[in-house]
């Protein structure tokens, strides 16, 4: 017996057919996101399912959405950097090294997804760290606080100290904050590749020995070698804490901080050198805590502009499109799981202004709708039958569904690229909202419309929003 089933039969299937396949794999891509949402549903099911079946099915993987400061909590600290001593073409140089410092110390005590960012305001660098999750600022302020600035100084000529001297007891403030001994070199922290604690093989004191990296180890040398009988300031937080005589160049890039240090100083000192010396001094302008209770207030307020948001559009769209208004719902809320599960796919970390461009892109995805619906009414209310008033309503709505979506996403790219963190929250989940929603649009209302009963609806018009067709007589 010879079967009359060929696989190119699958991809020859009726639009009725491909319509139904699309609308299935739509609808089962909607059941896995949510479950991917909240999986809870899923588990507690399999749960009492397991306790039936002789095999164990397994539970749905279970991963929580990334929440912003303002929604889970945190401290939001801000650093004033002082880059007086760095030339203006390497402050933002300097200060991307700050970030990538300051990051790395954070790293090391486990705070979950850190955001620290660069910001230059006016004539300022500034340094905005924000740490979800913690709640102690004295704590925060202690993660950041303990890691150190270290820097290099070589000693001044002697008339330039006195002349130093000479204008600080006239009270000259141009020379009031000068250190009338050593001036600043390019060498500091930044080119620490690693330090360990040693003993001094005389005084049996503990001393830190630092190694540079090789761009550190060549300015090591020149330093010590344009200083050869003169001393060089080894500077900590902006105290001195050794200014030992060079009596030849050194080179191979090491160096000994020595100060009485006790041992435990000095392992504190290595593993914050470790951890990444600053670039440049910071000092803490502005400190702010959000409280979990005050975090969880925002979310559930949140939430709910979003639920009467969307039944608001809901009840628009059913009493004025009637049975496409239906789909249309039927669509939102599909897109919105997609959406959601996209957020806990990339991950995006949501904030206030991230929910609320999500919640924006919710109306947004409503437009594509109604433009579709406009031009489909248009066709059907001028005579054409409903099947083909749905296919050129969708030919006509498209280029302005498209036009007015690519807008959106140059703002969005824009925003995203060139404004603080908050802002980019916001466009990251319009924009990831919007493209969803193209897709919602073209697809997901589309292959539901072709579900409908077009003979039956034709003959009631009012049931696809149309008061009275145009008769040909």
């Amino acid at each position: 017996m010879v079967s009359n089933y060929s696989p190119d039969k699958i991809f020859k299937l009726d639009a009725v057919k491909k319509a139904r396949f699309v609308a299935s794999a739509i609808f089962l891509i909607a059941i896995i996101a949510a479950f991917f949402i909240y999986p809870l549903a899923w588990n507690s099911m399999i749960g009492k399912i397991n306790i039936i079946l002789p095999v164990t099915l397994p539970n749905f993987v279970n991963v929580p959405f990334k929440l912003g400061l303002d929604l889970a909590g945190g401290t939001r600290l801000i650093y004033l950097a002082d880059v007086s001593g760095v030339t203006g073409q390497d402050s933002a140089s300097a200060m991307s090294g700050l970030r990538d410092v300051i990051e790395r110390r954070v790293n090391l005590f486990g705070v979950s997804e850190p955001v620290i960012e660069v910001e230059y305001s006016g004539s300022d660098w500034r340094l905005l760290v924000e740490l979800a999750g913690i709640k102690d600022i004295s704590q925060a302020i202690a993660l950041i606080g303990e890691t150190p600035f270290l820097e290099f100084k070589e000693q001044r000529a002697d008339a330039e100290t006195q002349q130093i001297l000479k204008e600080q007891k006239a009270g000259n403030k141009d020379f009031l904050t000068q250190d009338p001994y050593f001036k600043p070199t390019n060498l500091s922290g930044k080119y620490i590749k690693s330090a360990k604690v040693e003993f001094n093989q005389t005084t049996y004191q503990p001393e830190v020995s630092v190694q540079f990296d090789v761009e550190g180890a060549k300015m090591f040398e020149e330093l010590t070698t344009r200083n050869v009988g003169k001393m060089i300031g080894i500077y900590l937080d902006g105290f001195q804490r050794s200014s030992p005589v060079v009596r030849e160049p050194i080179s191979g890039g090491s160096a000994v901080i020595s100060g009485k240090f006790t041992i435990d100083e000095a392992k504190k000192l290595v593993e914050a050198l470790n951890a990444g010396a600053l670039p440049v001094p910071i000092k803490l302008i502005s400190q702010d805590s959000v409280g979990a209770s005050l975090g969880q207030d925002s979310l559930d307020k949140s939430i709910a502009a979003g639920l009467i948001g969307f039944l608001a559009v809901a009840i628009f769209m059913i009493v004025f499109y009637r049975f496409p208004g239906v789909i249309a719902v039927v669509a939102l809320i599909i897109y919105s799981v997609l959406v959601l599960a996209l957020f806990k796919l990339v991950p995006v970390t949501l904030t206030l202004a991230g929910v609320a461009g999500f919640i924006l892109s919710i109306g947004m995805a409503v437009d594509a709708n109604i433009l579709i619906f406009e031009r489909m009414k248009e066709e059907f209310r001028a005579g054409k039958g409903l099947g083909s008033a749905i296919d050129d309503g969708f030919a006509r709505a498209w280029p302005s569904i498209r036009d007015s979506n690519i807008s959106t996403l140059i703002t969005t790219g824009v925003l995203y690229y060139f404004t603080t963190s908050v802002v980019k929250g916001f466009a990251l989940t319009l924009s990831l909202g919007v493209i969803v929603s193209m897709f919602s649009a073209i697809f997901v209302t589309r292959s539901f419309l072709k579900f409908l009963p077009v003979n039956s609806l034709e003959k009631i018009p009012w049931f696809m929003g149309v008061k009275k067709l145009k008769t040909n007589n």
